[in-house]
Parts: structure tokens; C-alpha cells; sequence
């Protein structure tokens, strides 16, 4: 594997790092993948060929790694295969023809949104500042304004995604994505859908909380069962009063399962009960339904067993009958 790159005597080199790096790659990559980046900016300076065992045994990684670092290396753009190795990428020359499109037919729908932009403008100032202390790298700007775009979120909104992400040390492009993408999906676009999905979220968390204190579950719930308390107070809209009566009929069964609980809400969803009253009355109704059902069996079981009685005392009644005709004759 060959490395390119100007060479100059090792005593006296430098080896450079673009800004751009630490303002738009480095919070994503892995550790390890790091190392061998740096690893091989420094060597490409050289133009010596380097094999994969080499690297392996410099930086004390595994092969495997060293493998699976270089596919992360490339499909990421930060360096490019060629067939006798591979070449550093020039990040400040990719940035720079990524940020330049020339666009030759503005619409008259932009161009009239001159305001909106100037808002806009401050809002993206103020996340610059705030979470990256000025320097935010050029590529996020056409992040933030496809999220404008595709999510219609106003500044308020956008101010506020980027202080979530931050205040959860998860400021990288994917990560913000997937929040944006998930606000998006809950149709939120100004501060008041927002101030009401967190409410839903704050009482979707609470009852959370208490199923797995009633059902004395010490560990975090799994997905799949966070899935079915988010269908039923999300979807179904019940409460924790309705949830609770379902969580009292799993006392009588040993190690109740979520599906056993989605059960019973899904069944009381498919008959329109919707509060805690519908739901009594229907369990009551139910429960006087199979009373009278073992009441009528049981009558109706007394009324064969005496039938049988019957049956039998004629039957004896007869042989006699059978046995003193014969004495007669």
C-alpha cells in the first residue's frame, strides 16, 4: 500500500492537520480510526509503501481493525483507494468545491423570503456561538438549511435541537438527524408543538416509570417493551389509571409478559372502552356474565345427575318387575 504525499527530512517536517478536520470530522470518527488517520497523514509524506501488518504492529491494533479503519476511512471520503494504495484527501479543496454550486435560477419564492432569511441568519449565528464557539464547520450551514427546508421548523425549533444534542455531548451530524427526524415525524414545527410533545414525552416517561415500579422491574425497560406502553398512552391515549387496572389482573399469573399486558388493553381498546369507569363496568359485566354461565352449568349438571338417579332406579325397578313375573310362573 503505497501513501503519497511531498516528502521532507523526518527532523525537520511538520505534519499538518486542516481546520476543517476538528470542525467537521473529528467528533464522528471512532478512537481507533482516528489513529490511523493521523498514523497515515504522517506517513504519506514519505511515499513509502506500508503494509497492513506493519500498521498493525506500529499502532498495536488488529488487523481486523486496521481493515475495517481504512473501509471507514473511505466510505467517509478521507482518503481515496487507488490500485497500489491509497491517497490523503485534500479536505479544504473537497469542502470548498461541496460549499460552491453555483445556483443560476433563483425563484421569485426566494428570493421574497429575504426576511425569513435574516432570521434565519441570526438563529444559525447564535448556534455557531453558543455550541461551537464560533468556528462551527462550513458543511453544517447546508445541514441546518435542509432542515429548515425539509422540516419547516421555525428558528426557535432549531435553536432548541441543537441544545438538546448538546446538552447530551451528541453534537454529530447523525445524531442531530435523527432528533430532527423524530421531531419531523411528531409534526412539530414551532415552540408551542414543541413545548407540547415534550409534555407528552414527560408523562409518556412517568408512566414508564411506574409500570416498572408496580411490575418490580430493577433494569431499564427493553425496547420492544417501551414500544407497547408508547402504543398504549400514545395511540390508544390512556392514562396510568387505565393501564394500572390491567396491570392488577397480571397479580394471579406468574411472570406476566408485556404481550400478555398488550393483551388486555388492546382488547379493551377494540371495544371503545377509553376511561376507568367503561373499563370497570365491562369487567363487572364480564364477571357477573361468567357467574351466571357456571350457575347454569351447575344446574344444568344437577339436572343430569338426577335424570341418571332416575334412570337407574327404573331400570332396577324394572328388573325386579322381571324377576317376580318369573317367580309367578
Amino acid at each position: 500500500m503505497k501513501l503519497e504525499r511531498n516528502e521532507r527530512q523526518l527532523l525537520f517536517s511538520e505534519t499538518s492537520i486542516p481546520d476543517i478536520f476538528f470542525a467537521e470530522y473529528l467528533s464522528q470518527i471512532p478512537g481507533d480510526y482516528i489513529k490511523i488517520y493521523l498514523y497515515l497523514v504522517f506517513l504519506s509524506k514519505y511515499k513509502k509503501d506500508v503494509k497492513i501488518n506493519d500498521l498493525s504492529k506500529k499502532l498495536s491494533l488488529p488487523v481486523k481493525a486496521i481493515n475495517d479503519g481504512l473501509k471507514y476511512l473511505e466510505d467517509n471520503k478521507l482518503i481515496l483507494k487507488k490500485s497500489a494504495g491509497f491517497i490523503i484527501v485534500d479536505l479544504q479543496e473537497v469542502t470548498l468545491n461541496n460549499l460552491y454550486k453555483p445556483n443560476l435560477t433563483q425563484s421569485k419564492e426566494k428570493l421574497e423570503q429575504t426576511s425569513k432569511n435574516q432570521s434565519r441568519a441570526r438563529a444559525i449565528e447564535h448556534i455557531n456561538n453558543t455550541y461551537f464557539q464560533g468556528i462551527m464547520g462550513p458543511s453544517w450551514y447546508n445541514e441546518i438549511d435542509l432542515w429548515f427546508r425539509k422540516y419547516n421548523f421555525d428558528e426557535q425549533v432549531m435553536i432548541a435541537l441543537f441544545d438538546y444534542c448538546y446538552n447530551r455531548s451528541a453534537l454529530h451530524k447523525n445524531y442531530v438527524q435523527v432528533v430532527a427526524e423524530a421531531w419531523g415525524s411528531n409534526k412539530i414545527q414551532t415552540w408551542n408543538d414543541l413545548d407540547i410533545y415534550y409534555q407528552k414525552q414527560e408523562k409518556l416517561n412517568k408512566i414508564k416509570s411506574l409500570i416498572s415500579k408496580k411490575l418490580g422491574k430493577h433494569g431499564s425497560l427493553t425496547q420492544y417493551e417501551e414500544a407497547y406502553i408508547e402504543n398504549w398512552v400514545l395511540d390508544f391515549s390512556y392514562d396510568m389509571n387505565v393501564i394500572e387496572i390491567a396491570l392488577k389482573r397480571t397479580t394471579y399469573k406468574q411472570n406476566p409478559t408485556f404481550e400478555y399486558i398488550n393483551s388486555i388493553i388492546s382488547d379493551w381498546h377494540d371495544r371503545g372502552l377509553k376511561t376507568p369507569e367503561q373499563v370497570e363496568a365491562f369487567l363487572a359485566q364480564r364477571k357477573k356474565q361468567t357467574k351466571d354461565i357456571k350457575e347454569m352449568k351447575s344446574q344444568v349438571s344437577k339436572a343430569n345427575y338426577s335424570q341418571r338417579e332416575y334412570t337407574n332406579l327404573e331400570f332396577l325397578y324394572a328388573n325386579n318387575n322381571d324377576e317376580n313375573c318369573k317367580g309367578d310362573n
